[in-house]
């Protein structure tokens, strides 16, 4: 089976490091949608704007080989515990396929890229190119009182974040929020607990450069890209 992408997702992740680790945690994490060209016909949208969630099923694009491994060590556990790769999220898989809930909140009509949708809570990074979209079915996908294996017993810790407010000129309040809500899910590398390291995210631009020291995470630079 041949597949070809019908969409590129946009967001302000240049490169995979910070972006959220699933779908969803990040609510208000605006990213766009736009459909090749032989897709930007809108009969293929049409209706879509009556529901409030969609599916998008995509490619690890930045992943630039594929794992064999049966087995992968997620960061939930610490990377300290090893489960089959079927039953995580990992993007290490054997074939490199993500998928993704997203809220639409908006369909816009643009001159150069023809419609394009508006989404939010996306966990993709800038390129990644989307396969198909569904919407999202309550009485089919959600299920309330689901078991969601080692997630149930192992929490994420989130970071507590400190901004000094010289950098929070740098963006909207309202993006500052977001901004921080990203940095709260702790964005390095489950294996790093160095003090004294400086971590550099490309986000929006801009190159954030913090610290992470006994659950607090302090931005300690930001500069233009």
């Amino acid at each position: 089976m041949e597949i070809s992408p019908i969409a590129i997702f946009h967001s302000p992740f240049h490169t995979k490091f910070g972006v959220p680790r699933q779908s969803g945690v990040v609510p208000h994490l605006k990213g766009k949608i736009v459909f090749e060209t032989a897709y930007r016909n809108h009969d293929y949208i049409r209706g879509i704007d009556e529901f409030d969630y969609l599916w998008l099923i995509w490619g690890f694009s930045a992943n630039n080989h594929q794992s064999i491994r049966p087995t992968v060590r997620p960061p939930r556990l610490g990377g300290n515990r090893s489960v089959g790769v079927f039953a995580t999220r990992s993007p290490y898989r054997p074939n490199p396929i993500g998928l993704s809930s997203v809220r639409l909140v908006g369909v816009e009509d643009t001159k150069d890229c023809g419609v394009v949708l508006i989404v939010e809570g996306g966990d993709l990074m800038d390129g990644t190119p989307i396969y198909d979209i569904k919407p999202y079915l309550t009485y089919a996908d959600s299920h309330e009182s689901a078991k969601s294996g080692f997630t149930d017993t192992h929490q994420w810790q989130q970071l507590d974040v400190v901004i000094p407010k010289e950098y929070q000129t740098f963006f909207s309040s309202e993006d500052i929020a977001i901004l921080t809500e990203i940095l709260r899910q702790d964005p390095r590398p489950h294996y790093h607990n160095d003090p004294e390291r400086v971590y550099g995210m490309p986000y929006a631009g801009y190159d954030v450069k913090f610290k992470v020291n006994d659950g607090v995470l302090t931005v300690v630079e930001m500069m233009k890209i």
